[in-house]
């Protein structure tokens, strides 16, 4: 039997899954849709609606710091129209994890959907499973231990799920887009301190959309109006014209979601020369505009390690100081050893070397700007740092061995923090931002035995400038809550952010829902040693009892 950890060993296909529906019907007082008002001020008809509308659904989650993983195995999605008629918008399995979606996007299928006003949705969700990392209390039989802390459903009560909309939606017009919004902190419910203990523990997976219509820009800025960052993904099919190639994403379960994508004369690449470059198998780290059909034209593909054969993505767990290895936690695999049995094979257990090189993500052009020396190696990475790993094998664990990584590349991330103070440092405004207690940063700080001290885990400066998108509509200033996403960087024991994006931000607390039925679910826990010097690793699963 594998190790479970986190959504790579709950599987959505390990679990039972039965269809489970719940809709929430909008308030049609508005249902009439007004385009405006001309000169005169008459009021103008509704658009007539006439065939189809090719829809494209996107992937996006709204999140605070509090969970490291969020696995959903999406059934389907339906639209209810203002006369009654369902629409199926989604059906089959779609596994999404969506923490690493926090302010992002990612398209899932594009199809035609018939023109009118729709007022309801209604949402299918089979499996679930959500991770919380810890250190253990004293209290605990292990105290001081790094736990992964999963709670997972093998089937989604009705009276769990729901998705609103803010208003009608209109599907009219050749193209659109629709949202589908996970919003996290309503999604999931569980003990104050993360970690269950053992026996019996309480919790729900409640999952909570919205559902909202979005406008595909032809430039796009950000993902309000279409654009993709950072999606990662191996090349499994070229295409016959050499400017266009299929996309499976990086995922923790099968089956992998697809992504038809094309190159232009304005597609920038790192790592590789050009498109000839690419192969099947070869990993990338791609930005892009989804298109009025839902394939993606790439702005920028990059391939870090063209020669790698396995590659993990997501936060570094545990550093030993005295040797040199490393634990990391996936929200992204991919590679042989995931083709052969997702999630099973690797535990995210490294060793690296002076063989090992070390690079940052090329996404963000303005890192040389920085009013700081912004780095990326051995000497000076810290646990939370979302990192992409590459390797030529993966080495049982089992065995005594870690597997060695061949290289190790910075990758962006989000933090949800308040805003203490700021100042001005050259062209960029530096805002001082306080984490929560549960963020990864301050989390995993404490543990004994590692590589790099910082000097205050629990705040991070973000450098904001002319490149950043300020998507936010709370004011950015000392008091406001607000998720940053940019590249974070060890500056001498100082966390430092290159900040690409600002979002409003998150309660720093999940607010529980009382409404919402809470499982009784037993705990299990598995442990493995820690590196040199570092306590035990422990991995609690939690399965609801029904």
């Amino acid at each position: 039997m594998p190790l479970f950890r986190s959504g790579r060993f709950l599987s959505f296909s390990s679990f039972s899954r039965f269809p489970v529906i719940l809709t929430l019907t909008v308030a049609a007082a508005a249902i009439g849709v007004m385009a405006g008002c001309g000169s005169s001020g008459s009021k103008k008809a509704p658009p007539p609606f006439s065939g189809d509308t090719e829809v494209t659904v996107v992937v996006s989650s709204t999140a605070n710091d509090a969970l490291a993983q969020f696995d959903l195995d999406i059934q389907s999605l339906s639209l209810t129209s203002q006369s009654g008629t369902t629409v199926p918008v989604l059906a089959g399995d779609w596994p999404v994890e969506f923490i690493h979606l926090n302010g992002e996007i990612e398209p899932v299928v594009a199809l035609p959907i018939p023109q009118g006003i729709y007022t309801a949705a209604t949402a299918v969700i089979g499996s679930a499973s959500f991770t919380c990392l810890t250190v253990t209390p004293a209290s605990s039989d292990s105290p001081g231990s790094l736990d992964e802390s999963t709670y997972a459903y093998g089937y989604t009560p009705d009276n769990q799920v729901t998705v609103n909309l803010a208003s009608p939606i209109t599907v009219t017009g050749d193209a659109m887009g629709l949202t589908l919004n996970l919003q996290v902190s309503q999604s999931a419910n569980f003990p104050s301190t993360c970690y269950p203990g053992t026996g019996i523990a309480t919790f729900s997976i409640t999952p909570t959309f919205n559902l909202a219509p979005m406008t595909f820009a032809a430039q796009p800025t950000n993902a309000g109006n279409g654009k993709v960052n950072e999606v990662e993904g191996e090349v499994s099919a070229l295409g016959t014209a050499g400017t266009s190639f299929t996309l499976s994403l990086a995922a923790l379960a099968n089956p992998r979601r697809t992504v038809s994508v094309t190159s232009d004369s304005n597609t920038a690449y790192q790592g590789i020369s050009d498109f000839s470059a690419l192969q099947v198998g070869t990993f990338v780290d791609m930005d892009g505009t989804i298109l009025p059909d839902g394939s993606v034209r790439a702005t920028r593909i990059a391939s870090y390690n063209p020669t790698a054969l396995n590659e993990m993505i997501g936060p570094l767990e545990q550093l030993a100081a005295s040797v040199p290895d490393f634990f990391s936690f996936p929200t992204g695999q991919q590679g042989q050893t995931y083709s052969a049995e997702p999630g099973a094979q690797s535990l995210g257990v490294y060793s690296y070397s002076d063989s090992t090189s070390y690079g940052i993500s090329g996404q963000m052009s303005n890192v040389a700007s920085l009013p700081f020396v912004a780095s990326f190696s051995a000497s000076n990475m810290v646990t939370g740092q979302n990192v992409a790993i590459f390797s030529q094998q993966i080495t049982d664990y089992y065995g005594g061995d870690y597997t060695p990584a061949t290289m190790m590349t910075l990758m962006p991330q989000i933090i949800n923090g308040t805003v203490v103070g700021s100042s001005q440092s050259g062209s960029f405004t530096d805002y001082t931002v306080e984490l929560a207690s549960y963020d990864l940063f301050p989390t995993l700080a404490v543990q004994p035995g590692q590589n790099t001290l910082l000097n205050n885990p629990s705040q991070v400066e973000v450098y904001v400038d002319s490149n950043t998108q300020l998507l936010n509509t709370q004011t950015l200033a000392p008091g406001d809550t607000l998720r940053f996403y940019g590249l974070v960087f060890n500056d001498n024991g100082t966390l430092r952010m290159d900040c690409a994006q600002v979002n409003d931000g998150v309660a720093v607390a999940a607010q529980p829902n009382a409404t919402r039925k809470m499982q009784l679910g037993q705990s299990q826990s598995v442990r493995r040693a820690g590196g040199a010097g570092l306590a035990p690793m422990i991995k609690t699963v939690t399965h609801s009892n029904d």
